[in-house]
């Protein structure tokens, strides 16, 4: 066979799919489209002719995320999830050059870096998950490519501030392109395209998976200035957008006001059970800004057992670079964070009491 190198030597991505009664493992919405929405895209549906291929570009969607967000049509992009932008951005500005991002982060910006072989280069958090300014300040100074930076940061939550962005965007300039991934902003408030409209080499990274609960459709975007818009759609296959993921978008964009409510929704709920967990002895957990949060506990491995034999399922994170000891939750329905609390509390006092978990 004629596979590269560098094929053969990455690692396939896995995820084991594990019986459970409550999902809090892969960031997803916890709930399904309200039915209007739902009636909207059938009806989209029904009119669609299959025989057909659908708009090269995904012109009627890219016209509403622009009506969406108040900006050029010619400025959007338009993929079939998130994953595949990124993937985009490393063809058009990483290869021959560096991707370069922090760690712990999205898993899929060093994948993509490794399949494509561009040089990688991944600066170590510091301890409480803050930027380090220093390194990166150092690599952006020298050298070319993109610069991935998830804010809200996945997967620690957290938020870097615009002051922190802006410095190192104008440090990049003009030799990198910076992507902010900005696929949880809905849950933080926060919103970042402005400095994509102001720096020609920034673009902001969103997804319909999240906020929008539609992660079984797998719908992305980017939002960026219509000269860097033009030549990374260069690098995406024409007509890879289907006609029933367009149709799905537009009608969600059409009802996202439905929406609204249940992100609110899982606002509340993470800052009750992050409040809940403040008083459960044995289990540290730390401060979000997104739909999910971590917990640092002493046995992880054990943990995440205990966990799943009650039917709920989380995401372990100790295997990543300074997150030994923390799994990830989502945030759930309230009557699946309950469910989760009552799992801690049995599992913390099980611990406390010596237990012998086998």
């Amino acid at each position: 066979m004629s596979v590269r190198p560098e094929i053969r030597a990455l690692a396939p991505y896995r995820f084991a799919a594990r019986p459970h009664l409550v999902k809090l493992d892969q960031n997803e919405s916890p709930y399904d489209l309200p039915s209007a929405i739902k009636a909207r895209a059938l009806k989209h549906l029904a009119q669609l002719p299959f025989n057909r291929y659908p708009e090269m570009q995904g012109e009627s969607l890219r016209q509403a995320i622009a009506a969406y967000h108040d900006w050029p049509i010619d400025g959007v992009v338009i993929s079939g999830g998130s994953n595949i932008l990124i993937q985009s951005f490393v063809i058009a500005c990483g290869i021959g050059q560096t991707v370069l991002t922090v760690s712990p982060s999205f898993a899929v910006y060093a994948m993509s870096a490794e399949l494509l072989g561009a040089k990688l280069s991944e600066l170590p958090l510091n301890l409480d998950f803050s930027l380090p300014h220093q390194a990166l300040r150092q690599e952006l100074s020298q050298g070319s490519g993109v610069f991935f930076l998830a804010n809200p940061a996945a997967p620690t939550g957290n938020v870097f501030s615009e002051a922190e962005l802006r410095e190192l965007i104008e440090l990049a300039a003009p030799n990198w392109t910076v992507v902010i991934d900005e696929a949880y902003y809905q849950f933080s408030r926060t919103d970042f395209s402005g400095l994509a409209k102001e720096y020609p080499h920034v673009a902001s990274l969103r997804t319909f998976s999240k906020a929008f609960g539609l992660g079984g459709v797998r719908l992305g975007y980017a939002l960026m200035q219509p000269e860097l818009a033009q030549n990374l759609q260069k690098t995406m296959m024409p007509f890879s957008v289907s006609s029933l993921q367009l149709a799905i978008g537009l009608a969600v964009l059409e009802h996202s006001d439905l929406l609204e409510p249940r992100v609110r929704e899982v606002e509340t709920e993470r800052e009750r059970l992050l409040e809940a967990l403040s008083k459960i002895e044995g289990v540290s957990a730390n401060p979000s800004e997104t739909n999910f949060f971590l917990i640092k506990v002493s046995e992880p491995q054990e943990f995440f057992a205990q966990l799943l034999k009650c039917g709920v399922l989380v995401r372990r994170q100790d295997h990543l670079p300074g997150l030994s000891g923390y799994l990830r939750v989502s945030i759930g329905t309230p009557q699946e964070n309950d469910a989760f609390l009552e799992a801690v509390k049995a599992i913390t006092g099980e611990f406390a009491t010596g237990v012998n978990h086998g």
